[in-house]
């Protein structure tokens, strides 16, 4: 990219040699992230505002304007941070698009936001207003400096992709206003959920004045001293206040506060290049990756505080995940890629992308998931189909929540879903910058290097099919070095330049051999085929069981799929059997065995399992697990347990013995 030219993109570090490109260098023209976009931009967008109109969230700031706010506000204390995400959202569509409507929409909600700022930069309904508390009366839970966050991130992807306007302007005031309040001069405090960190730290690349960083810094650093007031049920941990940032060894506590917190914290000690709380933050993902992550990406296996729970407490069908979460995991793991240049965290924002963020949405865009456990045990649910509902309840998808953070959340990382798919690395100084390919999609990639401009089309159906092909359609006069990334699962991967042989290639980058020229053709082989996912043996929760994935779906089971009359919870899968395609899913063997069950009214447990089979074996539908309760309320579950291997006795043939799965690690 060149130095003139502005990052129309959420995440712009100020130092490093990796930035991602921009919305507005990589178009999709067909497959799964452009349906996806697709129903968020004609589907997603919209509802939110007829939700947020409907529930009077829009008419706060009116009402602010107007001076007649009092007691009777609607909406909870954080409800302005959804009209700020909304308004984020709507600016990245922008961006990508320039579709005039879209900035009339835009325009027009800032019309009334605007409207509601105090003359000193303050903007919030909730507080600070007659008949409301007084300004930063409750950090621990007002959410005042969260909504200011949100709003600042919204100005960002203005700024970037329209430049200086009265939006920016707004903006600017905002967090002055924070600077004065919160400064080293002003107020010793936090708020309980981390968010301005983040904000304040892009806010200051976009607008180039480091005073903004510095306050986000000073966040930072004020974290883990006990300053905010736990409230019952909830400790300091859930707050992120218990322990300092760079003392943290996992992530803990609520989860999306935990996620957001580090991902300022990674802002911060890339720009004020911060060695070793680069470290830490780095330690804390591969600790909180390796033990209390789901095999879908999710993050956060408790109900109670929306937390993450001990190492390896991963139950699936109490899973939390929320959605949120795995939004807030993305932008920490991108950071990290942008920092270092390792592949395992473009691995799991692939991971997150797919089974996290692309479920919870419903295919037109106007339901979501809030909570994506990974085992639904009954078919009943209590959704409303044209109502609010409560956050994490029912296996069906909701269209609003009374806690509606999610929709949000998912539409501004739609809408710049260009954003985390590529990037120029200039970290090589023999070769001049590197174009990198990180998610695959059909579509063009547009590589502005410091040689000239790279244009890539690709062609693929990938996930559901293994070929990537990549076709140069535009390269400097010395040609262009590119790396495509491998991912961890592809072990049989290949490659081939030219319609050359194929080589296998490891998982990780691919660094092609010579740079690419006008018109050069590159074969990427990332077998999709179904594979079995042991769980690690540490997880209670999962122990004998195993789950099967395609690439980089997961894959379930759902009732619809299975015979009539069998219950999810009776059915082994034979893993002697070989798994095979189908669909963009896969199909299995499988077997209902006699299980342990006692006679009524006595606990569940009793003579051991005979291993004797119940029922003839059949064939078992497995299908992605960002579909499922797309046809109707459904059982469900990503981890089945594995049938025992029966070998009769050769001295009684009657006489069963029950071995373990011979392929087992």
């Amino acid at each position: 990219m060149t130095d003139d030219r502005r990052a129309v993109t959420p995440v712009d570090p100020a130092r490093g040699t990796r930035h991602g490109l921009g919305i507005d260098q990589v178009s999709l023209e067909t497959g799964f992230w452009k349906i996806l976009q697709d129903a968020n931009s004609t589907g997603t967008l919209r509802h939110c505002i007829d939700w947020m109109e409907r529930l009077g969230w829009l008419a706060n700031f009116d009402r602010v304007a107007a001076g007649t706010m009092d007691e009777n506000r609607p909406g909870w204390q954080f409800s302005d941070s959804e009209v700020y995400k909304l308004l984020e959202a709507l600016a990245w569509e922008y961006g990508r698009t320039r579709d005039t409507e879209i900035d009339e929409i835009f325009e027009s909600l800032v019309d009334r936001v605007a409207a509601a700022e105090d003359d000193d930069g303050y903007l919030n309904t909730c507080f600070g207003h007659p008949g409301r508390p007084e300004r930063y009366s409750d950090l621990s839970m007002g959410h005042e400096l969260y909504c200011a966050g949100h709003l600042l991130q919204a100005v960002v992807a203005r700024l970037r992709t329209k430049g200086e306007d009265r939006f920016v302007a707004l903006g600017r005031r905002v967090a002055d206003h924070v600077l004065r309040e919160f400064g080293p001069e002003g107020r010793d405090g936090v708020c309980g959920h981390p968010e301005i960190e983040v904000a304040l730290a892009e806010f200051a690349r976009a607008t180039g004045e480091t005073r903004y960083r510095d306050q986000a810094q000073l966040f930072v650093e004020r974290r883990g001293h006990g300053t905010l007031t736990p409230i019952p049920l909830l400790s300091r941990e859930y707050f992120q206040d218990e322990v300092p940032v760079r003392d943290t060894e996992s992530w803990h506590g609520h989860a999306v506060r935990a996620l957001y917190l580090a991902a300022g914290a990674v802002d911060i000690a890339v720009d004020a290049g911060d060695a070793e709380l680069l470290g830490a933050l780095e330690d804390q993902w591969h600790h909180t990756v390796a033990r209390r992550t789901y095999l879908t990406g999710g993050m956060g296996s408790r109900h109670q505080d929306e937390g993450f729970g001990e190492d390896w407490e991963l139950p699936t069908d109490r899973a939390y995940c929320e959605t949120c979460a795995g939004v807030a995991s993305l932008m920490v793991s991108w950071r990290l890629y942008l920092a270092t240049g390792r592949s395992e965290y473009v691995d799991l924002m692939e991971r997150t992308l797919f089974n996290v963020i692309a479920t919870s949405p419903s295919p037109d865009g106007t339901a979501f998931f809030y909570a994506n456990p990974l085992q639904q045990r009954s078919e009943s649910s209590d959704v409303l189909p044209d109502a609010v509902n409560s956050r994490a309840e029912g296996g069906v998808r909701a269209p609003w929540f009374d806690v509606s953070c999610c929709p949000t959340n998912l539409a501004r990382t739609l809408a710049s879903w260009q954003s985390y798919s590529a990037a120029v690395d200039a970290g090589n100084d023999d070769e001049g910058d590197v174009a990198v390919v990180l998610q695959y999609a059909a579509g063009q990639y547009r590589f502005e290097l410091s040689s000239g401009l790279l244009r890539v089309q690709v062609h693929t159906e990938y996930p559901h099919a293994s070929e990537v092909l990549l076709k140069v359609h535009d390269a400097p006069p010395g040609g262009a070095p590119l790396r495509l990334r491998v991912p961890s699962w592809a072990i049989d991967a290949q490659v081939s330049v030219n319609a050359g042989p194929a080589e296998p290639i490891e998982p990780g980058w691919c660094d092609l051999r010579q740079p690419v020229f006008e018109g050069d053709e590159i074969r990427l082989v990332l077998p999709v085929e179904p594979r079995l996912t042991w769980p690690d043996p540490r997880i209670d929760a999962m122990r004998g069981t195993v789950a099967v994935e395609r690439g980089p779906l997961v894959l379930c089971i759902e009732s619809h799929d299975v015979p009539g009359g069998i219950s999810l919870d009776s059915i082994t899968l034979d893993t002697s059997a070989s798994l095979k395609t189908e669909g963009d899913g896969a199909r299995g063997r499988a077997r209902v065995l006699d299980v342990v069950g006692p006679a009524d009214g006595t606990p569940p447990f009793g003579r051991a399992p005979s291993g004797r089979t119940t029922s003839e074996d059949f064939d078992l539908i497995f299908v992605p697990y960002h579909r499922w309760a797309e046809r109707g309320p459904s059982t469900m579950r990503v981890f089945v347990p594995v049938a025992p291997h029966v070998r009769l006795s050769r001295e009684d043939p009657s006489a069963v013995n029950v071995e373990g799965p011979t392929d087992e690690p």
